[in-house]
């Protein structure tokens, strides 16, 4: 046991340290992700389950990606099955993809397996920063970027900001650029939607639930406009596509599909 200055006698455990050493020490690795990730191979917006698998995929392969999450958390909608209640469940192939995370889970029915929805999000969640994906979290999307008629970046600013009366604050954002943008977002769809406002692209909004036109989500995963890919919900929402519920597994495919549609987006470019 070490002892630390000023508390006398009584003996610590932990390594003596400053508030001050703490503070620069967040600050510094929170600047060097912001400077090194201001220009990024991608940006993902959302870190549901397709964001995070699309971002991990991509860092796997090399490229650099930066993921912004509006909330404090990542994860999204995975976190609970459905009704508060935390199980997952996903249809046949998907379980696989569970397999190649080391996510344990059972057979429920013919072809439709589970597991807990917390284990599921921190694997998925370990394999986008082990792959080497960077994150800001409470970031909210506000515009995108715009040049020669393909978007290159993000516009984002701070999530308590779009909270704020706007009388009485005036917070102008700030810019990333990337030479792919996925729109992960969910329901929100917040990239498309912008693009629609500028009469630039269609956005549809989602229909009933039918779990099993599930597949026209992986189908319809793509790029909706140069260097915007769409994946998840975000897919069901800007084709018109019915709901799915709580059940991941297109998701997860989905996420997988605009990795590999944007990694070749990528080669093509070469930029």
């Amino acid at each position: 046991m070490q002892r630390a200055e000023g508390i006398g006698d009584m003996p610590t455990m932990f390594a003596p340290s400053g508030e001050a050493e703490i503070t620069r020490a967040i600050a510094t690795e929170f600047h060097s992700v912001l400077m090194e990730r201001a220009q990024s191979d991608v940006v993902v917006i959302g870190a549901g389950p397709a964001g995070l698998t699309a971002a991990g995929e991509l860092a796997a392969m090399g490229h650099r990606v930066l993921v912004i999450e509006q909330n404090n958390y990542l994860g999204g909608g995975y976190w609970l099955g459905g009704y508060m209640m935390n199980p997952v469940t996903v249809r046949a192939p998907a379980q696989k993809m569970w397999e190649e995370l080391g996510i344990p889970y059972k057979q429920v029915g013919e072809g439709l397996y589970l597991t807990p929805g917390p284990h599921a999000v921190s694997k998925l969640i370990a394999n986008a920063c082990d792959a080497g994906v960077k994150f800001l979290q409470l970031t909210k999307f506000d515009d995108l970027v715009l040049k020669n008629g393909r978007v290159t970046g993000v516009v984002v600013n701070w999530m308590p900001v779009s909270a704020l009366p706007r009388n009485i604050t005036c917070v102008d954002p700030v810019a990333i650029e990337a030479r792919m943008v996925i729109d992960s977002s969910g329901h929100d769809s917040v990239a498309v939607k912008r693009l629609e406002d500028r009469g630039l692209v269609e956005w549809k909004g989602m229909k009933p639930m039918h779990v099993n036109e599930e597949d026209a989500v992986v189908e319809k995963t793509g790029e909706v406009y140069p260097g915007l890919v769409v994946a998840g919900m975000s897919v069901t929402e800007t084709f018109g596509l019915a709901r799915m519920g709580p059940t991941f597994g297109s998701m997860l495919f989905s996420g997988r599909k605009a990795a590999q549609v944007t990694a070749t987006k990528l080669k093509e470019t070469g930029r």
